[in-house]
């Protein structure tokens, strides 16, 4: 049986912590008191809570009384001599308050009314309609316009400081086609100004003939299928293991709350575990920080592709509306999330986070031959999650939490690829493989940065780099096979920007040298670093100056409240070097400090056919074990199962 529990109602109507995110009485009456501050051309593109900061949250008792603000950016249009990237409104629901400041630094994230435009813009536009005629096309209500941010590369015929995107296009062939981009229009790339309301300049690099096929994907459009499987259903007669009240789960030992951001996704708060009745701290807070997806081809198609999906499209508008028995599995709970639309009206996103148990094997087992005993446990994990639509992407994240306190971040990576019309002929398998007939996919990178403010037992934590290496032939290692663990103390923020070595089974250890387990060894956790590739790019390139936090798989930073966006708060059109670089530059110290891990995982897709129409799944991520943490194995006290 898969069933739903239902929603605590006032999940999304009260708030009872702090933490709790902001609901839709909140957004609508902050969008209200903040329009009151802006013109009437105001635009909002994402709501945050401004989360209170740490000293509060640390002395923080509940029912203690706390106030309520709210961080509402957009675009309101200035006037032409007062340009700037936008508006950041501080919102204090309680005094009923409101702080403009304005965005000097980049602009305001992509915003809805930011995508309509730009469509609207481009299609009424008389060169692109040119164009496209030229190409055939004269059908424009069945192309699909993909406007992409202009990144670091905004055309000269805009001016500096305006709102500016690029769009590409695709032929539907009707209004049925469930793949838009099966037949892109190659070489045709629309810049739009959208401050001044105008495409400012229409690149075209020639035609190309569409690709043949029609790319449908649905079970109607497939000439055969399969024989259905076997049914598949997973029963918890006693209901599941896990409690909910309000944002906040309980789950066997484990404990924390959790809310979705616009800019930073699905996050993890306040992460303890209950060790025989002592409260215990792990992270104060887990997330995505920022993402970017650089493309490889030289293609002038791609080649200026690098998106921050996060800082620059804000993730969290895009988070879907889960299904159970497709996307879940199981005996789930939903929790909404709500974001806010253009005109400042709250949206209400259904089912947005699924929370729920899954079996995952043996977790320890022994077979004891002298006195014919076995002894075995199984594991199960506790599943927390939402899935994400960026244009042609899917993004899945997946934080999983285990009975032996290991804690598990996957990415799961689907939609459908970035594509390129090609003759046959043409095609360049370096640089864009072809995945079906007339179509090539360019090679490109997934990287993304999570922030993980750890607090273990404490916040005087310090971090170290564990390297497995062989030892040279000597009179103590005479056969060769002696290898040992090198422990280095990373002692500063330019001393911590290191990279994966997966042949020395690298990792990282962050300790408490205040906090002893029984061995008098300082607690831990140990970051343990799936596939991670750093960023291909070269690091003088635009990508890597907007993107730096990508150049690494590890940086550390101390604590410091308001630093959740490795690339900075607005990482749309600015160029670059804020965020991570710029509070690494000072080279702080990092030891026995409040410090915040961030950690870069990713894949390098090289596109083949078996990933069109739709990509299978591909993983990535990384895993974060108790090192000493316990005294001995946490799930040793496990009872036996009995059926």
């Amino acid at each position: 049986m898969n069933t739903v529990l239902e929603t605590d109602t006032t999940a999304s109507s009260v708030t009872n912590h702090p933490l709790d995110p902001p609901t839709k009485a909140e957004v609508d009456r902050g969008a209200e008191l903040a329009k009151s501050a802006l013109n009437d051309r105001a635009a909002f593109c994402t709501v945050a809570l401004e989360e209170p900061p740490k000293e509060f949250l640390r002395h923080y008792k509940l029912g203690q009384s706390f106030g309520r603000k709210l961080r509402f950016t957009g675009y309101d249009h200035p006037s032409q001599d007062s340009l700037d990237g936008g508006f950041d409104a501080l919102v204090d629901l309680g005094t009923e308050s409101v702080e403009v400041r304005r965005i000097k630094s980049g602009q305001a994230p992509i915003g809805w009314s930011d995508v309509v435009n730009a469509v609207r813009i481009i299609k009424a536009d008389p060169t692109w309609l040119a164009a496209m005629k030229k190409r055939g096309i004269t059908d424009i209500e069945n192309v699909q316009i993909d406007p992409w941010p202009a990144g670091g590369y905004q055309h000269p015929s805009i001016p500096e400081g305006h709102r500016a995107h690029r769009g590409v296009a695709f032929v539907r062939e009707d209004k049925t086609d469930n793949n838009g981009y099966a037949r892109p229009v190659q070489g045709l790339i629309a810049h739009v100004d959208l401050t001044a309301g105008r495409v400012a300049h229409v690149e075209d690099h020639g035609a190309t003939p569409l690709p043949p096929e029609s790319g449908r994907y649905d079970a109607a459009s497939q000439p055969t299928l399969r024989e259905p499987l076997n049914a598949l259903e997973i029963k918890q007669p006693d209901g599941p293991g896990f409690r909910i009240s309000g944002h906040q789960v309980t789950w066997n030992s484990w404990q924390f709350r959790v809310g979705l951001h616009p800019i930073n996704g699905l996050v993890l708060y306040e992460l303890t575990y209950n060790d025989d009745g002592r409260i215990r701290s792990i992270l104060r807070r887990a997330a995505l920080s920022d993402m970017v997806v650089p493309y490889g081809d030289t293609d002038p198609m791609h080649v200026w592709k690098h998106v921050l999906d996060a800082g620059e499209a804000a993730i969290g508008n895009a988070t879907n509306s889960l299904r159970l028995g497709c996307d879940c599995l199981g005996e789930i709970r939903y929790l909404d999330h709500v974001c806010v639309g253009p005109d400042g009206a709250a949206r209400v996103i259904e089912r947005a986070i699924c929370i729920h148990e899954e079996d995952y094997g043996v977790l320890w087992k022994h077979h004891d031959g002298t006195s014919k005993t076995t002894e075995v446990r199984r594991s199960r994990r506790l599943v927390v999650s939402s899935f994400h639509t960026v244009g042609n992407y899917e993004y899945g994240f997946y934080w999983y939490i285990y009975l032996d306190g290991t804690i598990q971040m996957e990415v799961k990576l689907t939609g459908i690829v970035g594509v390129s019309a090609v003759l046959e002929e043409n095609e360049r398998p370096e640089f864009a493989p072809l995945i079906a007939p007339g179509l090539a996919s360019p090679v490109h990178q997934h990287l993304f940065c999570f922030r993980l403010d750890f607090e273990i037992d404490g916040a005087t934590n310090r971090v170290y780099e564990l390297n497995t290496e062989a030892l040279v032939r000597s009179s103590d290692n005479p056969d060769g096979t002696a290898f040992h663990t090198n422990a280095t103390l990373l002692e500063t923020t330019v001393d911590a920007q290191r990279d994966v070595d997966h042949a020395k089974a690298r990792c990282w250890k962050i300790v408490n040298p205040k906090a002893k387990n029984r061995l008098n060894r300082p607690v831990g956790y140990r970051l343990v670093p799936g596939v991670a590739p750093t960023l291909m790019a070269r690091p003088e390139s635009k990508v890597a100056q907007r993107a730096t936090f990508a150049l690494h798989n590890l940086w550390v930073t101390p604590y410091a409240d308001g630093q959740l966006c490795a690339a900075g708060d607005f990482p749309n059109l600015n160029p670059g070097l804020d965020g991570l670089p710029m509070w690494s530059e000072a080279n702080e110290d990092i030891v026995d400090k409040d410090i915040v891990v961030w950690h870069t995982t990713g894949v390098t897709h090289l596109p083949r056919p078996e990933d069109w129409p739709v990509m299978p799944v591909e993983y990535c991520g990384f895993t974060l074990h108790p090192v000493g943490f316990f005294d001995r194995n946490p799930a040793i006290n496990l009872p036996p199962e009995h059926h």
